[in-house]
């Protein structure tokens, strides 16, 4: 419900969709490895072994022979990329063949150097269940580890701050786990990259990577909101978890909107918004006329017809206000909400179009308002001392959904239209719950969660957070992506028409 702005000059880097690439070890070009450089059998092993990527999926098939990945020297198939200072690695894992060597391991390593010898820390899988943080500190001594909790986890994230080193693991839905380990020595610059072994000299163990990621963190020297990481535009299959990279921006580009028959998304920056073409790959500014200054919370009409915006006002010390506008960009905004009244932010527009939600700032705090579009009258819906934000209409208009922290927690809420029986839905422990979103066919709920270290009333920029799904029925929430962003991630509506997929922002130090 804020705005943030960043110097822009849009730039892409697109991925291509071609078929599958593979290549066994020798001379290659980038793209056929994906985000990685090249790949490299680690210590010699026997049988050399092969990687695929597939464009079209951003997934990444291995695989590897080698003995071991432990004790003085290790072999196995590395798909590696180089890279300097913090970094967090992230991705789905899954061995292909159900037979071999119950030692047989997949994971992420970083190294020194490509030798079977070298330092490394490495986050390991075994095909048995068991996941460990391995680690050797000096060239050619004898491997150690850190045995996690957790078992037969498929989602591995290894992460460097500095020189100490942390593993997080889960079955892909809930909650990671995390086991660390520091003073290793590794260089500032090492490699890093995806790995599978055998186990077994005379057999070749296979694995899929989905959901691949590597962040560069926010540096702790820098402030956020004056400093800005760039973004991924991502979309998800939100049953499969299966997600896609449409582009990336070293730039902050925030909040997508899904419209156009899931043609094409809507998203803000510096202040503009722009629209994505999926069919053509390309990016086109919505001429807001006078409108320069637009935050985050800008939503469209349940028919596309018309959009909202939050727009600060010049003419009114720059506090936001709230202007609707043709969808198609062919006419001047129409300013709502009256001057000096204090910063509105917009959420949601009612299915008949006539009243808008919008986060207020009235009476020295923030509640939830409703404001009849052609009176201008405003309507108080909520009154607590902690913040209530984030509402949105449910496609029937009965219900509006929002978040709360009136408990203590952020937590998810419902409440009738005119604001009366507000239900709390969300009851963690452990979470901070933001932005609930409901799905077309008004059966799932999908909303961002930051963990308990971030203060209950604040949404930043560069956390570790997820994304979740529950029912609108209530029920327990489903981790359903993995993600390091926040601030801008997923503030307004951005479920596809068809209620299979969702759009967000992620973000990396590029």
């Amino acid at each position: 419900m804020k705005n943030y702005n960043v110097t822009f000059l849009i730039s892409l880097a697109l991925f291509s969709s071609i078929s599958h690439l593979w290549s066994q070890s020798g001379n290659s070009s980038l793209s056929e490895f994906g985000i990685f450089e090249n790949q490299a059998n680690i210590g010699d092993p026997v049988t050399d072994g092969m990687v695929a990527y597939d464009t079209k999926n951003q997934t990444y098939t291995i695989s590897g022979s080698g003995t071991n990945l432990w004790g003085e020297q290790d072999e196995f198939q590395y798909l590696y990329k180089s890279i300097q200072g913090d970094f967090i690695l992230r991705a789905q894992v899954e061995f292909l063949n159900k037979t071999g060597d119950p030692h047989r391991k997949i994971g992420w390593s970083i190294r020194d150097n490509l030798s079977g010898n070298a330092k490394h820390v490495s986050a390991v899988v075994h095909a048995d269940g068991l996941a460990s943080l391995q680690y050797r500190k000096e060239a050619g001594s004898v491997t150690g580890e850190v045995k996690s909790t957790d078992s037969l986890p498929n989602v591995i994230q290894l992460e460097r701050r500095g020189d100490t080193y942390y593993m997080s693991t889960a079955k892909w839905g809930e909650a990671f786990t995390t086991v660390e380990i520091g003073k290793i020595g590794l260089r500032n610059e090492v490699f890093v990259g995806l790995f599978v072994c055998a186990h077994d000299e005379n057999a070749m163990a296979k694995a899929i990577f989905n959901n691949v990621r590597i962040i560069k963190p926010m540096p702790p020297s820098k402030v956020a909101y004056q400093y800005y990481l760039g973004s991924n535009m991502e979309t998800m299959n939100v049953e499969t978890g299966q997600r896609k990279i449409l582009f990336q921006s070293a730039h902050s580009l925030q909040a997508p909107n899904w419209v156009n028959a899931d043609r094409e998304l809507v998203y803000n920056s510096n202040g503009f918004l722009y629209r994505y073409n999926f069919e053509t790959n390309t990016v086109h500014q919505i001429n807001t006329g006078f409108a320069t200054n637009n935050n985050n919370d800008h939503v469209f009409s349940f028919d596309e017809n018309l959009i909202g915006i939050s727009n600060h006002n010049p003419k009114d010390n720059e506090d936001s206000s709230i202007y609707l506008m043709n969808s198609k960009g062919d006419s001047l905004p129409r300013k709502i909400t009256k001057d000096g009244v204090g910063n509105s932010y917009l959420h949601s527009i009612s299915p008949d179009k006539n009243t808008l939600l919008f986060t207020g700032w009235r009476n020295e705090k923030y509640d939830i308002y409703a404001i009849d579009v052609k009176s201008q009258k405003e309507t108080q819906l909520t009154d607590t001392k902690g913040l209530d934000d984030g509402s949105e209409y449910a496609p029937d208009g009965k219900h509006i959904y929002f978040n709360s922290n009136r408990t203590g927690a952020m937590q998810l809420w419902r409440m009738n239209s005119d604001g009366s029986s507000p239900e709390q839905l969300t009851f963690d422990k452990n979470y901070n719950d933001w932005f609930p979103h409901i799905s077309p066919d008004g059966k799932w709920i999908a909303f961002l969660s930051f963990s308990k270290d971030v203060p209950s009333g604040d949404h930043p920029f560069y956390k570790h957070c997820t994304l979740r799904l529950m029912p609108i029925s209530g029920g327990t929430p489903n981790i359903i992506a993995y993600i390091y962003g926040g601030q801008g991630t997923i503030n307004v509506p951005s479920w596809s028409s068809d209620s299979k997929h969702i759009a967000f922002v992620t973000n990396s130090d590029y």
